[in-house]
């Protein structure tokens, strides 16, 4: 095993969850802990999930596997045999957080629950990361991303008005509640360490519905201090001068009109007067410092019939330039490609290289948002093979090579 460094090194975890839950284990992985990622025989069902390199499916192409499990050991085992459930107890004896995605009850029934864990491992604490938790009239229910989203309250904020909602990219639900399961995750590590002994741990019931309904900005304020209801704005301005508009190679944002809008309304009015935009002087009119008016579609038309035909001649980066200079709250809708090129990303050097180990190829990542002046966060070694550290981690347990040449032939490991 290869010696791990960070604030977390010392620190075991065994991964078995199975999707984007995953990003959890990661996260301590990469500040050094060592994580063991435990995949069923055939595999993680992230190992199935696009994309893949060069769009060839293969349980060892898929990119957001090899994301997910950056830093992590691997090991292939059966959880529904005797024999694996007794060499994941032995696991559990030397680790200090377990993380588990399965529907509640089902590790009751291997004798994998938190309760079970517990009498192996004391201190042991142990993470479920489930749809709407362990418990209530819900919990049993089937539930990914997107119906989680929806039950969380985020998925009626997504998308374009008059149509139905539009669900964000890249499991948004799940991977808010793997952050979420990491946070309490480290809190709860904590106060076990800081216990004299004898340690007691704890489980940590994750719902992913409430994680979701964490995120919903300012809606439920809106409701309470307002007594209206946020809805789908995609696509239009919220009011006068305030939305994403088109331009000449892409999307910016703007917000002309909005907090403090007489001050940036003026601002943004006189920049295009000076800039020569036809009929920008209707825009420093009395009426267009009546916030009321912002609101209205009349004045949502007449500004996007001087603004649009403006924008469509200048770049995202010629826009943000000269809003900036004028301190006026603009940006561009950056692109994926428009990321890796980006200045002060690049000057934190924020993406890291990284080698595929089944293809050989190369390619960039993110890295930490974050930096931990004294203690290092690290890429870590690519993401595992299946079963690739099976042998290594059994040794470690002390079974011999007959020992494991047997659990192979009876389909326990691979």
């Amino acid at each position: 095993m290869q010696p791990q460094l960070g604030p977390l090194a010392g620190i075991r975890v065994l991964d078995l969850s199975g999707g984007a839950e995953q990003y959890c284990g990661k996260l301590f992985a990469q500040l050094g802990a060592d994580v063991l990622l435990v995949e069923p025989l055939a595999g993680s069902s992230q190992r199935r999930e696009a994309p893949f390199i060069d769009g060839s499916a293969h349980p060892e192409t898929s990119l957001s596997f090899a994301y997910f499990n950056q830093g992590k050991r691997g090991i292939a085992l059966d959880l529904d045999s005797g024999a694996g459930q007794d060499v994941l107890l032995k696991l559990a004896g030397g680790a200090d957080l377990v993380i588990e995605s399965e529907r509640p009850g089902l590790m009751t029934e291997r004798g994998l629950d938190a309760k079970s864990l517990s009498q192996t491992n004391p201190s042991l604490l142990v993470t479920s990361i489930t749809p709407f938790g362990q418990e209530g009239p819900y919990a049993q229910f089937e539930g990914g991303d997107l119906v989680t989203l929806a039950f969380g309250g985020l998925l009626s904020l997504g998308g374009y008005p008059e149509m139905a909602p539009t669900a964000p990219y890249g499991n948004q639900a799940i991977l808010s509640a793997a952050q979420f399961a990491a946070v309490a995750s480290m809190m709860a590590l904590w106060e076990v360490e800081g216990q004299s002994e004898p340690r007691t741990g704890q489980h940590i019931d994750v719902s992913i519905q409430e994680s979701v309904a964490m995120a919903l900005e300012n809606a439920v304020q809106f409701v309470e201090l307002e007594g209206s209801i946020r809805k789908r704005n995609g696509g239009e301005q919220r009011q006068a001068g305030t939305g994403v508009f088109p331009c000449g190679d892409g999307m910016i944002y703007l917000m002309a009109g909005g907090v403090a809008s007489n001050k940036f309304w003026k601002t943004t009015a006189n920049w295009l007067v000076e800039t020569g935009a036809a009929g920008a002087e209707e825009l420093l009119n009395d009426r267009w410092f009546d916030h009321a008016f912002l609101q209205t579609a009349e004045a949502k038309q007449l500004f996007a019939g001087i603004f649009l035909p403006y924008a469509a001649t200048r770049t995202k980066a010629e826009l943000y330039e000269e809003g900036q200079r004028r301190r006026i709250p603009i940006c561009p809708v950056s692109t994926t490609a428009d990321l890796l090129q980006n200045r002060q990303l690049t000057h934190r050097q924020f993406f890291e290289e990284t080698v595929h180990p089944h293809s050989g190829r190369s390619f960039f990542v993110p890295g930490a948002p974050y930096r931990l002046s004294q203690s290092p966060w690290t890429l870590g070694r690519p993401a595992p093979q299946l079963g690739e550290h099976t042998h290594e981690v059994l040794a470690e347990l002390g079974l011999s090579n007959e020992q494991q040449a047997v659990l192979l032939r009876e389909g326990v490991i691979a």
